[in-house]
């Protein structure tokens, strides 16, 4: 392949911090970072060497510009740096390589008119027999047989329910949306958007005048759609609503009892008073029973009990599908609910939390940054919400997708929960990627799981 097809095959993102777009072609950006690996995989076995063609493009004109750059393992602070000057706007870095399972991040930064352009690659060694740092407790599963027990008891399924009204500025032709809240427990409650296709029974008088038939054969599988991280609004509820459309019931939840009608002022609100961004992932880790995502959890699961007391239910087929934060619990969802019947995670968070006491990348969202966060008290409630420890107990098939370049939730992590599950599974590795997943990859996961339809 000649430099000016692999410049299109390959282009990477430039992470200029200004466009909201992610694509790999930086949108709007004068510069373009090309990095190309000598594996075209971008992987390596432990021991083996990789090197890395570096050029800098602006308006698409190679440029003879001096390369700064770094290199360290995955997450962690640089083992060696140099300088190289792009030759023909190209040159050649040795990265090195890894005597123990793992990825290198080759990190680059350089000067053009008084701009400054920064880009990184990373690259893995052996990643296939990464193992967790993160212990199984031998109660683990007494824990949350426990705690999903005593939620269902205070709060059964026909109460699970509180409120339903349909938001007509989200329903269409085919497609109707609810707003619904639902108590998960005594102390909890969650916010939801449903999609539904049109002939739905929940709210709808018009279906007074369907006949037994068509009510009867009304039946669809549920999909329960996780959050990512972070206190705010559930994000565009339609703009997954082509799962309506091919016919699922799609339940997208909040995870912190706030309306999504709130603005956007008062989420932020509420979210500076947990004292940081994403603060309540720290919220009572002293105790395995006071953390915060105990509640969570358990309400993933209250929310596969209400889809499966919906009349539209099919009765088997039973779906989560989330990204990060989102991708962590749907996996935990699939772990801790038999009925589920697939499972899609995208780069999940979560994983492997404590990672960095082994001296290696750990999972979001990187305790390692905080003070007096990786304690052993608290190393010890972490395992009783880690997503290895998930992993290991799902049953039903998996599919998962991750990118390489992810500096949220790093390769590193997302390999050692690929790694721990043992159900069947398919995964869809996107060396380039940063902290997302296409649109195609989206709509490719919603045909993946209809596969699953029984």
């Amino acid at each position: 392949m000649n430099h000016l097809l692999r410049f299109f095959a390959s282009a990477l993102l430039l992470l200029l911090g200004v466009s909201t777009h992610a694509e790999n072609y930086p949108y709007r950006a004068d510069c373009l970072w090309l990095t190309v690996p000598d594996h075209a995989d971008w992987l390596y076995k432990t021991g083996e060497k990789a090197k890395v063609e570096v050029s800098l493009y602006r308006y698409g004109i190679p440029q003879d510009v001096g390369v700064t750059y770094e290199i360290g393992p995955d997450m962690m602070p640089a083992t060696s740096s140099g300088k190289v000057m792009l030759k023909n706007g190209r040159a050649d870095i040795d990265m090195g390589t890894m005597k123990t399972p793992g990825f290198l991040d080759l990190r680059l930064k350089a000067s053009l008119n008084g701009h400054s352009y920064e880009h990184h690659v990373k690259v893995g060694f052996s990643p296939e027999q990464l193992k967790p740092y993160t212990k199984n407790p031998a109660d683990f599963n007494d824990f949350w047989s426990k705690a999903l027990s005593e939620a269902r008891k205070a709060v059964s399924t026909e109460r699970l329910l509180v409120s339903s009204k349909r938001v007509e500025e989200y329903c269409t032709d085919a497609t109707d949306m609810f707003l619904l809240k639902l108590n998960t427990d005594p102390h909890h409650c969650i916010y939801a958007y449903l999609s539904m296709p049109k002939l739905s029974t929940l709210n709808s008088p018009r279906n007074a005048t369907l006949s037994k038939r068509e009510l009867s054969t009304n039946k669809y599988p549920v999909v329960l759609c996780p959050p990512g991280a972070g206190v705010k609004t559930i994000k565009e509820p339609m703009r997954n609503l082509y799962y309506a459309r091919n016919g699922f019931i799609r339940l997208e939840i909040d995870i912190h009892g706030l309306n999504p009608e709130m603005t956007a002022e008062q989420f932020k609100e509420i979210s500076s008073a947990f004292d940081r961004e994403n603060g309540y992932l720290c919220n009572g880790l002293y105790d395995k029973d006071n953390y915060y995502m105990k509640h969570v959890y358990v309400a993933c699961v209250r929310a596969l009990d209400y889809l499966c007391s919906l009349p539209e239910w099919d009765g088997k087929n039973v779906f989560v599908q989330g990204g990060s934060q989102g991708g962590a619990l749907s996996l935990i969802t699939a772990a801790l609910d038999p009925r589920v019947t697939a499972c899609v995670a995208n780069h999940p968070a979560l994983s492997d939390m404590a990672g960095y006491l082994a001296n290696r990348a750990g999972g979001y969202p990187h305790f390692n940054r905080q003070h007096n966060m990786l304690t052993p008290a608290k190393v010890e409630t972490m395992a009783y919400y880690d997503v290895v420890n998930f992993a290991r107990r799902i049953t039903c098939p998996v599919f998962m997708t991750w990118g390489y370049n992810d500096n949220v939730c790093p390769p590193t992590t997302s390999y050692i929960v690929w790694n721990l599950i043992t159900a069947p599974k398919e995964s869809l590795v996107t060396p380039v990627n940063e902290h997302w997943t296409s649109d195609d990859t989206n709509y490719g996961q919603m045909l993946w799981l209809k596969k699953y339809i029984k």
